[in-house]
């Protein structure tokens, strides 16, 4: 039987509940989350923002289960997934999230065909479905004539939109995007965020986080963080 994605459940949403999260640095511990009470409903564009350290790449992580919290609640997919392993996190998150990064993370020894592919070969799609499915999503990104370059060979505006389509290959209910404009120029970061506004507009709930005030405002809502606390959840005027 197929997962349920999140735009499948009863209530739709993600929910954290008096989540924290500390680091330990040698003498140092730093709170990177404390306390967060959030609520997202599936199809939200919501942008996350503040000042460097305060919290806002933990909170996609967390949202991404890509880091557990030490004390609080996760609900995702109408479960409570804090205090899961690894192996289980990630059979859960498999096809249902997509992240993007400010550094691509593509791999040089792949193609850019195969990097995206790469999205798709542990969830037992068929090799023809998965090259199908490739070619689709690179045409739809525009990259599709760039399938066999390495991505050394590409721009970094390329480089971005091959980063997006291996995210967006598993046709996943959330995208995550970590400063997806961070390494690019004004032409290329306002060609990204068109993009993120159309997969939004596509039914894909989107969480970005940003320090542009100007693309934090495309979003539907922002979360504004100080020192690991929400400290603004506003509503974007429409």
């Amino acid at each position: 039987m197929a997962p349920t994605s999140l735009s499948q459940q009863r209530n739709g949403m993600l929910k954290l509940s008096n989540v924290c999260k500390t680091y330990q640095g040698g003498e140092v511990r730093t709170t990177a989350l404390d306390r967060i009470n959030l609520e997202i409903e599936a199809g939200e564009y919501v942008a996350i923002t503040g000042p460097s350290g305060c919290g806002k790449s933990t909170l996609l992580a967390m949202l991404g289960m890509l880091d557990s919290p030490d004390s609080g609640e996760y609900w995702f997919d109408g479960q409570n997934v804090a205090g899961w392993g690894e192996a289980r996190l990630n059979q859960l998150r498999r096809g249902r999230v997509g992240f993007i990064f400010q550094g691509f993370n593509l791999i040089e020894e792949l193609t850019v065909a195969e990097n995206v592919e790469l999205a798709l070969e542990y969830m037992d799609v068929p090799p023809r479905e998965r090259r199908e499915r490739v070619a689709a999503m690179l045409d739809k990104l525009g990259v599709a004539h760039r399938a066999k370059h390495r991505p050394s060979q590409l721009s970094g505006g390329q480089q971005q939109r091959v980063a997006i389509a291996r995210a967006l290959v598993a046709n996943p209910a959330m995208l995550l995007a970590d400063e997806p404009t961070g390494n690019l120029d004004t032409a290329h970061g306002d060609e990204v965020m068109r993009i993120l506004r159309q997969i939004n507009a596509d039914g894909t709930t989107v969480i970005m986080v940003t320090h542009s005030p100007a693309h934090a405002a495309q979003a539907s809502r922002t979360l504004r963080l100080l020192d690991g606390r929400i400290l603004v959840d506003a509503l974007q005027a429409a």
